[in-house]
Parts: structure tokens; sequence; C-alpha cells
């Protein structure tokens, strides 16, 4: 009886926004990488200062939606809106990046699919060596992945994007696949969902000579339940280096696409820790139940 007063308290004193959330299990897609995922499309460097600006547009595939929460940096769930990565990839001028539209596009083509919560985690300019576990971006992202969870959400997928920075330097060209690995395998074990639905963007651009080798790594990368999604030939900003922000929007439905195509082994067992199965007949859930109203009334 407690608890359910305390519910019912904490859900008044919430924002609407927020309380729709506590009718609803999100789905849980997390966003990593470096600056391609946290979004550089309208961005342009100032040649006198050298401080990128954003020209603030926003294609209507990148708009709001109600059903697009996003977790901010200080883990609470807001409304989405683009720049979706401002308050994480902070040092760094954020534009339009790939999560919205790929949102947008899996709710207009899965009009079923339910309120998405996006988890955004990447940051400008980082190496894979700076995502392995212990790091300080690997473990904000557990947190930030956890909490999301523990807040009434399901993990569907994370959109990965990363590796320009890896392409400056021929010994990180070499060690880049089992890094990769090595993160990816880390995650999944700590998140506890050992089959999570790996969305990898494979480079367009990068920072170094060693593009072509960085991207045989990430097609090559061998493990279950890892798609790649080739962003090569989509427009790139005046930098060489950034996705424009139509190629942004064009990467977001390319992810959409690729996420409602994917039929993973067991989707269901992402979350549980064991392999064990966590059904229960609905007859005992309302036995129990009863029970418990008997008891307690």
């Amino acid at each position: 009886m407690l608890s359910f007063i305390a519910l019912a308290l904490l859900a008044l004193a919430l924002p609407i926004e927020c309380q729709n959330l506590l009718k609803h299990k999100l789905n849980i897609i997390i966003l990593a990488g470096q600056s391609n995922m946290a979004g550089r499309g309208g961005v342009a460097n100032e040649t006198s200062t050298g401080i990128g600006t954003w020209d603030g547009v926003v294609p209507p595939q990148c708009q709001p939606n109600p059903s697009i929460f996003r977790l901010s940096a200080d883990l609470a769930w807001v409304k989405a809106r683009e720049p979706i990565h401002a308050d994480i990839d902070a040092r760094k001028t954020d534009g339009v990046g790939p999560g919205m539209s790929f949102a947008n596009a899996v709710l207009t083509k899965d009009p079923n699919f339910g309120v998405v919560g996006l988890v955004p985690c990447a940051v400008g300019g980082t190496t894979i060596s700076q995502w392995q576990k212990g790091e300080f971006l690997y473990e904000q992202l557990v947190k930030r992945a956890e909490m999301a969870q523990q807040s009434g959400g399901v993990y569907r997928a994370m959109l990965w994007y990363q590796g320009e920075a890896d392409t400056v330097n021929e010994e990180d060209v070499e060690l880049y696949k089992g890094r990769l690995k090595t993160f990816f395998d880390d995650l999944r074990s700590d998140l506890h969902a050992p089959l999570l639905p790996i969305f990898q963007v494979i480079l367009a651009s990068g920072e170094g000579p060693y593009i072509e080798e960085v991207r045989e790594a990430q097609l090559n990368i061998g493990l279950p339940n890892v798609k790649c999604v080739d962003a090569k030939g989509l427009p790139l900003e005046p930098d060489d280096l950034h996705l424009t922000t139509q190629a942004q929007v064009r990467l977001g439905e390319m992810l959409a696409d690729a996420y409602l195509r994917f039929k993973p082994r067991s989707l269901q067992s992402n979350n549980v820790p064991t392999p064990c199965s966590n059904f229960v007949p609905f007859f005992i859930i309302t036995a129990q139940f009863i029970w418990i109203i008997l008891t307690f009334s």
C-alpha cells in the first residue's frame, strides 16, 4: 500500500511529459561514437576564430516528436530535439546527427513501436582506445544506459559511428579491430545484454590516410548481431570529414531501415543476465496479485 502511495505521489510531482513516460516501456536506443554520431550537420567553422557555429536548420525528418525522448546529461528524460548531443559533446559545437531522423523514421514505418528513449553518449574526436572498459567514456556510457533501463526502459539497439580519429596512426589501425571487438563484448557483458543489436556505421571519411584500413576492420568485425551500415558516398561538409545535414538525415533513415529489417536471435533475452527464461504464466501472476490484495486489505 505504501509503495502504491509513493508511486502516486511521484507521478503527481513529475511534469506531464514525464508522467506519460511512466505509462510506457521506453525503447532504449544508445547513440555512441565520435563527432559524426554527435552531429556536425550544419556546423561551419569561422575562419577568423576557428569556433564552429550551427546554422540552426532542422529538417522535417528531425523535428521533435511527442514519442521521442532523450536522456540529458543530468540523467533526466526530456523531449528530444536537435542538437541532441548539445549537453554531452559540450566542448564542441553540435548540429544535426542521425539520431532524430532514425527515431522519426522508425516511428513512421512502425506506428506501433512505442516510445523511443535516445541515450546520447558520443563525443567528438575520440579514439577507440578511449572507449575501452575503465576509461571515462566507457563508464559514462554504461552509467547512462543503466539509468535509462532502470527508469523503465528496454535495450533495443546501439547506433555506433566512430573511427575517423583512428585513421591517423598505423599502430592504431593495426589494433583497431581487436579494440572494437573488446569494446562491444565488454559493453554487452556489463549491460547484461549479450545479444544487444549494434548497428555500426562504416566510415565515410577520416582524419588520416588509413580510412580504407579502418573500414576493412569494421566490415570484418565478425560478431553476432552487429550489422554494418556504410556511410561511404554520403555528402560531406567543406571540411571533408563531417556529414552534411542532409547526409545525416539519410544516414538516420538507412539505420532505421537496417534496424527494422534486422531479426535478432532473441531480443527478449537482451536484458536477462542468465540464460533462464523470465516468462511467468499469466494465471500465476493473477493468483499472486489476488493473494496480495486479500492479505493486506
